[in-house]
């Protein structure tokens, strides 16, 4: 039997992918995991933290989350890495608890990401420079209401 009609051996497919997850995982997912961990940790050496959490609480409380939340926030949609990395670094502070990271999650996915795509993405397909602003701000609209709802829920 010639090779081109043969089946790829399972153990085969399984190495491959995990190949390509360690590949993810070290050059993507990690360093902006740990980029997270320094930038919460920048902020709360220069003091900056608190003053960000208390410029963003009017807005956050209206999800039930404290002000620091909005770093998350800020993180994630630069990065989703980020922003779990964010929430991940708080909620080890104490400034965030389970049901926070919760309401934070559809936040984070539902908007995650967006400066990392609008050059990733929507430039390469040759998206006009005047929509960009209205996709990101659909995927922001559904990211809060997305949180609201979760804020119900929990």
């Amino acid at each position: 039997m010639s090779s081109e009609n043969s089946k790829p051996m399972v153990t085969d497919v399984f190495v491959k992918g995990a190949v390509q997850g360690w590949g993810i995982a070290t050059h993507s997912t990690i360093p902006n995991v740990l980029m997270a961990f320094v930038i919460i940790r920048a902020l709360n050496v220069a003091g900056l933290l608190p003053i960000l959490g208390d410029i963003f609480r009017p807005i956050m409380v209206l999800f039930g989350l404290p002000g620091e939340a909005a770093a998350v926030l800020i993180a994630g949609w630069m990065s989703m890495g980020g922003g779990v990395g964010v929430a991940a670094a708080l909620f080890d502070q104490g400034a965030l608890t389970v049901e926070h990271c919760a309401i934070l999650a559809p936040g984070i996915y539902l908007m995650g990401s967006q400066l990392q795509y609008m050059g990733r993405c929507l430039g390469v397909i040759g998206t006009r420079g005047k929509v960009i602003p209205l996709l990101m701000g659909v995927a922001v609209l559904n990211a809060l209401i997305g949180m609201f709802i979760m804020n119900i829920i929990v």
